[in-house]
């Protein structure tokens, strides 16, 4: 079905819009892939934020045109499915994380802060643990010197204080 005029313009406008928002772009090929295991994808994308996108690859060159994505447009050729995000990791571990399970979605390329990945690239940002992990670990990190120092003072202050109670039983005694 072919788009006139003002549909492909609306097309480039909500991708336009989709790309300043994201920081994170893979493109992958999808020739092969049943539509139920494209709707499971497009389950697992939206409820981790990712959208993803069938799009013409003109349309989409053009709608990338002028932002940080448009190192990629190179590699917009045969059938693609556009994965934006704005969280940095979430488009790639969507999609390399299915494509783990099925064969027929091969990664192609992706894009982050400006600059071109290749699937190598995708894969080692989807092995890139989420936000509150990273969090967690920091937070962890920056509370081990204090509960070891805790552990100090209190196995410190436990040899004092069975030292010190004899004397002060001997006192009272």
């Amino acid at each position: 079905m072919s788009l006139n005029r003002s549909e492909k313009e609306a097309v480039i406008s909500e991708v336009t819009g989709l790309a300043t928002k994201a920081q994170t772009l893979v493109i992958a090929e999808y020739r092969g892939i049943t539509v139920a295991d494209m709707t499971k994808l497009r389950t697992i994308a939206r409820s981790n934020g990712v959208s993803l996108s069938v799009l013409k690859n003109t349309l989409a060159r053009r709608a990338v045109a002028g932002s940080g994505f448009e190192v990629v447009s190179d590699q917009m050729t045969g059938p693609l499915i556009y994965s934006f995000s704005e969280d940095a990791v979430a488009a790639a571990r969507v999609v390399a994380d299915f494509a783990k399970t099925n064969d027929k979605l091969v990664i192609r390329a992706g894009a982050y802060g400006g600059k071109a990945l290749d699937v190598n690239g995708v894969k080692q940002l989807a092995s890139i643990p989420s936000k509150e992990v990273l969090l967690a670990q920091l937070l962890g990190l920056m509370q081990s010197p204090i509960s070891r120092i805790a552990r100090v003072m209190a196995a410190l202050a436990e040899q004092k204080g069975g030292g010190a109670e004899a004397p002060a039983e001997a006192v009272a005694a």
